[in-house]
C-alpha cells in the first residue's frame, strides 16, 4: 500500500508479499500456453493459407462451434506436434483458447473433439496437403543435381489399433494368429532428395507391392526429374514408360545379369559400360495387360556403371546400377555413384516421421480416421522441412545437416512456451530469425562410412508372449521357468 502524499513510503504491514521473478515467469507461461493455437496458426500462416482454414457455407462444419474447421485442424495439427499425442492434451488447449476469447468453456471429455475430426473433409485435408508439398518444393529445384529435381522413393510399413474395420482395411500378416497381432498399412511415399519434402504418398495393404503404387504417383513426376530407387524399382516395364514421360532414373540392377563388357555397345570407361536390354518374354503374374506390354520398344539403351563400396561394414563390396543418363561427361560414374549412396537419405526421411514424430503405431481405430492421421503427420512434416529449409539458408548451412528432430524439439518449445508472446517487444519477423538461429544451430556431424545397424542394446521386460487372444489369454504359473524356456 502507497501513502497517498508520500507516494515513496511503503508500509510493509500492509503490502503483499512481493512476487520473486520465478513466480512473474510461471505467470507468463501460463498466459502463453493459453494462446498456444493462436501461435500455431499464426506461425505456419504462410504455408498454410488462412482461405484454406475459412468457415464453410454449407455443409459439413458449416455452423458456428467451438470446434470450426479451423480450430479442429489446429488442434489435430498440434496433436501430431505434441510429444504426447493424446487428446485430452488438445482438449486442454481448446479450453484454454476458449478462456481466452471470452467463449463458453466445453466439456473436458475428449468425444466433441474425436466428432469434430471424423467431420474433416479427407479432400480438404488432402488440399491442404498438395499445397504445402508443391509450395515447399519450389525453392528446391536449381540446387539438385545439375539443376534438376531428384525424387528418391522407397516404402515403409505401419501398424494401427486392431479393430474390425481397420483389419478389414489393412489385414495382419498371415503368419500371426487372429487377435495377437495389428492391421499393418503399406506406403510407397516420394521425397525430394536435397530438402526431404514429401511429395507424393500411396496407401496400401500387405498385398500391395511399391511398383504397382509408384506407377499410380507417376502423374506427380515432372518431365527433367530423376527417378532414384533400390533394387525393388528395378522393371524393364517402369524404365519404358519413365522414359516415354521424359524422366530419367538411377536404379540398382535386379532380377537380370549385369552385363559383361564384352557383350556392350559402347565402354565410356572404367567399369562404366553403354548397354541394350531386350524385352523379356510376356509373364502372366504382372500388374498391366498384355496390350501394354506389346506397346513396349523392344529395347531400351541403358547405362550400367560398378560401384565399389571402399567402407568397410557393408554387406556388400560391389553392385550395379542402371541408369539413362547416358552422357557420361555431364554426368560422370563417380557422380551417379554418390548419387546413388545418398539414396539412403529415405530411410532417414522415413525416420523423421515414423519415430521422431510418432506416427510408427497410430491411434486412430478407423480406416477414414487412420488416413486423417497419416495426412496431417504429412503436412506437419512437409511445414517443419520448410523451416529447415529457411534456418539453412539464412545460416548457410547443408539442408540435410539440420537436425529434424532439433527443429522439431525447437518449435515445441517455442509455441508452447509463448515465446512471440512474451518478448512482445520484439518484431515478429525478429523473432522468427532468431527461431530460424536455433533450429541451424544444431547440426548433425557429417561421418562417412558410419554403421548403425538396426540392433536394441536394452533388453525388453521379460513379459509373457500372447499366442491367443487376449480375453483368452491366462498367466501361466510359474513364468520364471516359461522365462528360462523362452531363453
Amino acid at each position: 500500500m502507497k501513502p497517498q502524499f508520500l507516494p515513496g513510503l511503503h508500509i510493509s504491514s500492509l503490502r503483499r508479499t512481493p512476487r520473486s521473478s520465478k513466480q512473474i515467469f510461471i505467470d507468463n507461461i501460463n498466459k502463453a500456453k493459453e494462446k498456444s493455437l493462436t501461435q500455431l496458426c499464426d506461425f505456419f500462416a504462410p504455408y498454410i493459407p488462412q482461405s484454406m482454414l475459412e468457415k464453410r457455407e454449407s455443409g459439413v462444419m458449416s455452423r458456428r462451434r467451438v470446434f470450426s474447421f479451423e480450430n479442429t485442424f489446429w488442434a489435430f495439427f498440434s496433436q501430431v506436434l505434441d510429444a504426447d499425442g493424446g487428446c485430452q492434451e488438445v482438449v486442454r488447449k481448446i479450453q484454454a483458447l476458449c478462456h481466452k476469447k471470452s467463449w463458453k468453456k466445453p466439456s473436458s471429455s475428449t468425444a466433441a473433439y474425436c466428432q469434430a475430426r471424423g467431420k474433416l473433409p479427407l479432400s480438404d485435408l488432402h488440399e491442404i496437403y498438395q499445397h504445402t508439398a508443391g509450395y515447399l518444393d519450389q525453392d528446391a529445384r536449381p540446387k539438385a543435381l545439375n539443376g534438376r529435381r531428384v525424387i528418391v522413393v522407397d516404402g515403409s510399413g505401419v501398424s494401427m489399433p486392431d479393430t474390425t474395420e481397420n483389419q478389414e482395411m489393412w489385414p495382419q500378416p498371415s503368419g500371426q494368429k487372429p487377435g495377437c497381432g495389428f492391421p499393418q498399412a503399406y506406403l510407397c511415399a516420394c521425397f525430394n532428395l536435397n530438402t526431404g519434402i514429401l511429395t507424393s504418398y500411396e496407401i496400401g495393404n500387405k498385398r500391395s507391392a511399391e511398383i504397382p503404387m509408384l506407377r499410380q504417383q507417376l502423374n506427380q513426376f515432372e518431365s527433367d526429374d530423376i527417378f532414384l530407387g533400390d533394387k525393388g524399382f528395378c522393371s524393364y516395364y517402369d524404365q519404358s514408360k519413365m522414359q516415354e514421360r521424359q524422366i530419367d532414373s538411377v536404379v540398382r540392377v535386379a532380377r537380370r545379369h549385369p552385363v559383361k563388357p564384352k557383350d556392350a555397345i559402347k565402354t565410356l570407361g572404367e567399369n562404366d559400360l553403354l548397354i541394350e536390354w531386350k524385352k523379356p518374354a510376356w509373364n502372366k503374374i504382372v500388374s498391366y495387360s498384355k496390350a501394354e506390354w506389346e506397346a513396349l520398344p523392344e529395347s531400351l539403351r541403358l547405362r550400367q556403371i560398378k560401384v565399389s563400396v571402399e567402407y568397410p561394414g557393408f554387406r556388400t563390396e560391389s553392385f550395379y546400377i542402371v541408369t539413362t543418363l547416358l552422357d557420361a561427361q555431364t554426368y560422370r560414374a563417380e557422380d551417379l555413384a554418390d548419387l546413388y549412396y545418398q539414396r539412403w537419405r529415405v530411410e532417414l526421411f522415413f525416420r523423421d516421421i515414423k519415430t521422431t514424430m510418432g506416427m510408427d503405431v497410430l491411434r486412430c481405430k478407423t480406416p477414414e480416421m487412420v488416413e486423417k492421421e497419416i495426412l496431417m503427420h504429412f503436412i506437419a512434416y512437409n511445414c517443419i522441412r520448410r523451416l529447415i529449409c529457411e534456418s539453412s539458408e539464412q545460416m548457410n548451412a547443408a539442408h540435410e545437416r539440420v537436425s529434424f528432430k532439433g527443429g522439431l524439439q525447437a518449435l515445441r518449445q517455442w509455441i508452447d512456451g509463448g515465446h512471440f508472446h512474451i518478448e512482445s517487444n520484439k518484431k515478429p519477423q525478429r523473432l522468427i530469425s532468431e527461431f530460424l538461429e536455433y533450429i541451424a544451430d544444431k547440426i548433425v556431424c557429417h561421418r562417412p562410412g558410419r554403421s548403425e545397424p538396426r540392433a536394441v542394446k536394452r533388453r525388453p521386460k521379460p513379459h509373457q508372449l500372447l499366442t491367443k487372444p487376449r480375453r483368452e489369454m491366462k498367466v501361466i504359473p510359474h513364468r520364471n521357468r516359461y522365462h528360462a524356456n523362452l531363453a
